[in-house]
């Protein structure tokens, strides 16, 4: 035993391995060789140079996007004439990323804090009993007394009265005028690896531009203004539908930019989502409330309204790139390197699969002894040459 670890000692030690290279002529294990090494060659130039860009660096953009929009709408409800601007039906009105545009909706007026019956089905009663005084319910609109009111048969709150009314949804809805609002975007983008800043204002685009253009995915693709009506339609959604219960939009600003050629080049693409709409479900739409308070005769008032309303969410995705030496050097190394994977597949043939794999085994393997030398033997080896067999 302790010969033979005395031995293994010294062989790992004392003895060193080299490849050798053995020409082997047998066509089916060359061609094999062969598709690997092409099908290595085309993963490395069309997968990893062409496709995914190998060569060059990335970064991401850091964005800022402000909005306006534009536009005036009329109503007549029940009598009452009204004209609504974008301080009325756009919420919140400081131009952010992410805002509402009102299409519909339900208002209470002339709420003021008091004592009212709630509506029939929000909690229906017969005696006083049935309503527990100093309790809410979830889907009710005060605190309830403790009053059955016969009129309605339904229990008294401490509210703003009267309560809204919101079961029924205005159809068709009543500000169809916001399909001809415009919308405009102004986005700044920084790329801080590459120090480049880009607005969607870009080179091509002056005042006049502005003043005159529309949207269009083919004839003006560049315009920064765009109609409410044809944002909805690119969505493929249907404008009456949505308004009348509200819905979301995303609108996504896409730069992807190549910084090899000219950063003129560097443009953004818009497309447009339909987030939710209208379909069938458990919850329709979009809608929140929204409260005008007033004071009247010393009494504090207050005008409801329940919006029903367009959210548009602008999404700003960015992807930069430019020649970098290291990542071209790492991607040709790992390419090198999967060159490797031919040479493995191709002496597991020849070891384990051909027939001849003997032959092959003794002609790739060979020991030698250095203590003997013999000048005729090949490269210099050694006298003693004995086969692995």
């Amino acid at each position: 035993m302790k010969n033979q670890i005395t031995s293994a000692l010294s062989d790992f030690f004392f003895e060193y391995e080299t490849p050798r290279q053995v020409l082997v002529r047998n066509r089916r294990v060359g061609v094999v060789c062969r598709l690997i090494q092409l099908g290595v060659l085309v993963y490395i130039i069309g997968w990893v140079f062409i496709y995914e860009k190998g060569y060059q660096s990335t970064d991401t953009a850091i964005s800022s996007v402000f909005t306006k929009m534009k536009g005036v709408g009329y109503t007549n409800d029940s009598g009452g004439e009204r004209v609504w601007d974008v301080a009325d039906y756009v919420f919140p009105s400081q131009g952010d990323s992410s805002f509402v545009v009102m299409t519909n909706y339900i208002m209470t007026e002339g709420q003021s804090m008091g004592t009212c019956p709630e509506l029939p089905g929000k909690h229906n009663c017969n005696t006083d009993a049935d309503c527990e005084g100093g309790s809410f319910k979830r889907t009710g609109n005060g605190e309830m007394t403790g009053v059955c009111v016969n009129r309605t048969k339904t229990c008294e709150v401490l509210a703003w009265c009267p309560v809204e009314d919101d079961r029924k949804v205005p159809d068709p809805p009543l500000l169809l005028s916001a399909e001809n609002y415009t919308l405009f975007i102004k986005n700044s983008v920084t790329f801080p690896a590459f120090d480049v800043s880009r607005s969607n204002l870009v080179e091509d685009i002056d005042s006049n531009y502005i003043n005159s253009c529309l949207y269009h995915p083919d004839n003006a693709p560049l315009c920064p203004i765009f109609k409410l009506g044809d944002i909805i339609k690119l969505s493929d959604l249907d404008f009456q539908t949505i308004a009348k219960v509200g819905g979301a939009i995303g609108i996504v600003v896409d730069w992807t930019c190549n910084f090899d050629v000219d950063v003129k080049h560097c443009k953004p693409e818009y497309t447009f989502h339909g987030l939710y709409g209208s379909k069938e479900g458990a919850s329709v739409g979009y809608n929140f409330r929204f409260a005008r308070h007033y004071m009247e005769d010393k009494i504090q008032k207050r005008t409801l309204l329940k919006v029903f309303g367009i959210r548009f969410d602008i999404i700003v995705h960015s992807l930069a790139r430019k020649f970098d030496i290291i990542p071209t050097l790492t991607a040709i190394g790992s390419g090198v390197g999967i060159f490797g994977v031919a040479t493995v597949v191709c002496d597991l043939v020849l070891l384990y699969l051909l027939p001849k794999r003997e032959f092959y085994k003794n002609m790739k393997f060979k020991y030698t002894d250095t203590q003997v030398q013999d000048p005729d033997s090949e490269a210099g080896s050694t006298e003693t040459d004995v086969s692995k067999k």
